[in-house]
């Protein structure tokens, strides 16, 4: 009988965008592969790719004892009807949550802290209650993966997990066959572009400021921007705001696409002036892997990316007038020397970043996480039942 490893996250369009290579090299490796999370449209698209799916309501956003307490019966429910030998679990409240309840059941996890996000750019009450629920989840966890050295470094300094069942990734990794250089010639405009949901902390703001300044005595420059937008995030942007930016000429906004390579090979120069907590984000890798120079800011998960100078500049975290400073760097740059940046790009995802790194990283955990429970069940099935009342003659 084949094993089970259950695939959790909080969207489906997670699980579909970043986790989908990793479940097809499972499921290739042997194992019998299940995606659990809130059903949308990218359910369908999992479900089309041959994956068992179960639906969860999870209310990604904020802490509501209540709704936490519905999605924690929900995954108890699941997975005892599932019953998998292992779960890979991404965001928070899988991590926290599921952790607990698979615990309980006795199910192996792989927890994947892919950053912190918006909740540990500042000290909250919300703040402390996460680190807290953190702490004793990951206690119960049996492999724990980060996607930078700083993460890494916070959860075991604050002693949230224990460092011996850690490990780091190079962020999701990325597909170098998929997403890889295409030739483009040399145009009159020069293209910028920025992929993210369209929330301030992804740095919008300073890159609309930044844009708005340049293009004043530089009109041979495009600005774009491809994201969703109107997500249920405190800090998103409305589409009104979105709206006069376009209509003022700032900026160009492509909607959003399930072909993100086509639309990175129309940029000269991608962009991610992020100041939220960052794993190591996608779109640099799957940017960088298709020979695009990258302009990021020096912050935890983004500036292991980029080697200032080399394949891209580094500028700071909330500061429109330094991106500026970068982007008109890049800008005094020949086209050679642009497109020489952008190898410089490919060479470093194919060396650091190749998302076969994360899916042998993973298949060694699970071996790990299987091992050590075939080894608990043989001490249980050769010390218990030897713990018999003693007969005195």
């Amino acid at each position: 009988m084949k094993k089970k490893i259950a695939f959790v996250s909080n969207l489906s369009w997670n699980l579909y965008n970043f986790r989908l290579s990793l479940m097809h090299s499972m499921r290739n490796a042997g194992y019998e592969v299940i995606a659990i999370a809130p059903y949308d449209r990218y359910s369908q698209k999992i479900i089309e790719e041959g994956f068992e799916f179960y639906d969860i309501k999870m209310n990604a956003q904020g802490i509501n004892p209540l709704e936490d307490l519905k999605t924690t019966y929900q995954f108890y429910k699941l997975f005892k009807k599932i019953s998998p030998d292992v779960i890979c679990q991404y965001t928070i409240k899988p991590n926290i949550y599921g952790s607990f309840v698979a615990s309980l059941l006795n199910i192996k996890t792989v927890n994947n802290i892919a950053g912190l996000g918006t909740l540990f750019i500042k000290e909250s009450f919300v703040t402390k209650i996460a680190k807290f629920l953190y702490k004793l989840s990951q206690y119960k966890a049996d492999r724990v993966f980060f996607q930078n050295r700083e993460d890494f470094d916070f959860f075991v300094q604050k002693g949230i997990v224990d460092s011996d069942k850690c490990d780091i990734l190079p962020g999701s990794g990325v597909d170098t066959k998929r997403f890889k250089p295409m030739h483009r010639e040399k145009n009159e405009k020069v293209r910028f572009l920025l992929i993210s949901r369209m929330i301030w902390e992804k740095g919008i703001g300073e890159y609309v400021k930044a844009a708005r300044e340049i293009k004043k005595s530089n009109p041979n420059v495009e600005f774009c921007l491809l994201g969703f937008l109107d997500v249920e995030n405190p800090g998103a942007i409305t589409r009104l705001e979105l709206n006069e930016w376009v209509d003022e000429g700032v900026v160009n906004y492509l909607g959003v696409s399930d072909n993100v390579d086509e639309i990175i090979q129309t940029a000269d120069c991608v962009v991610l002036p992020s100041y939220y907590r960052e794993g190591t984000p996608k779109v640099l890798l799957e940017s960088g892997s298709c020979a695009k120079p990258l302009i990021t800011t020096d912050n935890v998960g983004c500036r292991d990316v980029v080697d200032d100078g080399m394949n891209g500049y580094l500028c700071q975290p909330r500061s429109a007038e330094d991106l500026k400073l970068k982007i008109e760097k890049f800008l005094k740059l020949s086209y050679d020397e642009q497109v020489i940046m952008g190898l410089k790009s490919r060479a470093k995802m194919k060396r650091e970043y190749d998302e076969q790194i994360v899916i042998d990283k993973y298949l060694e955990a699970i071996s790990g996480v299987e091992d050590s429970a075939k080894l608990k069940h043989t001490y249980e099935e050769r010390v218990v039942p030897n713990r018999q009342t003693p007969v005195f003659s």
